[in-house]
């Protein structure tokens, strides 16, 4: 009977002494990035590939280089208020004449929700649909264009960023 007490109180000690294990599962939702959608101007309900879209962040050296296609995911600056990028389509264009940029600032305000114990925090964000607040993007610095240099127009499907699973930002070119 000792034994057997002793056996138990052995195995019950040694799993009060286990700890669950912290790892943040792969699959769980984090900091969405904005995600941007290409649609052809002139037949508005197709996408259309951009062909060596570069796109510079405000102070930064390094472009983002996306080789074509429809759909692309940015990036927003987590400790401010809007984020710049330089849209430059046919980057690596020998012809000069051929290569086109336009500048977008994304304005929003942020939120930091607490996701759990293994993967922390993350940041939602919303771009500015309030009309007292900045537009949600200004366009080659004129908040009141939307047609660019090569981009013909922009729309916003989705103000709140929560996931990466649906456009936020429509571009028509």
């Amino acid at each position: 009977m000792k034994k057997l007490l002793l056996l138990m109180i052995l195995i019950s000690y040694s799993f009060s002494s286990c700890e669950k294990d912290d790892i943040c599962d792969a699959n769980t939702p984090t900091t969405p990035r904005l995600i941007i959608e290409f649609y052809d101007n002139d037949n508005r309900e197709n996408r259309k590939n951009v062909t060596n879209l570069s796109l510079l962040g405000d102070g930064l050296t390094t472009a983002i280089v996306f080789t074509t296609g429809t759909k692309i995911q940015v990036p927003l600056q987590l400790t401010t208020t809007s984020t710049t990028y330089t849209f430059t389509l046919n980057a690596d264009n020998d012809n000069p004449a051929l290569i086109f940029t336009d500048i977008i600032q994304f304005n929003y305000s942020t939120k930091t929700v607490y996701v759990s114990r293994a993967c922390g925090y993350k940041i939602l964000f919303d771009l500015n649909s309030d009309i007292t607040l900045p537009n949600p993007f200004v366009l080659n610095d004129d908040p009141a264009v939307t047609n660019g240099n090569w981009i013909k127009d922009i729309t916003v499907e989705k103000f709140n960023l929560e996931t990466e699973n649906e456009t936020h930002i429509k571009i028509y070119f």
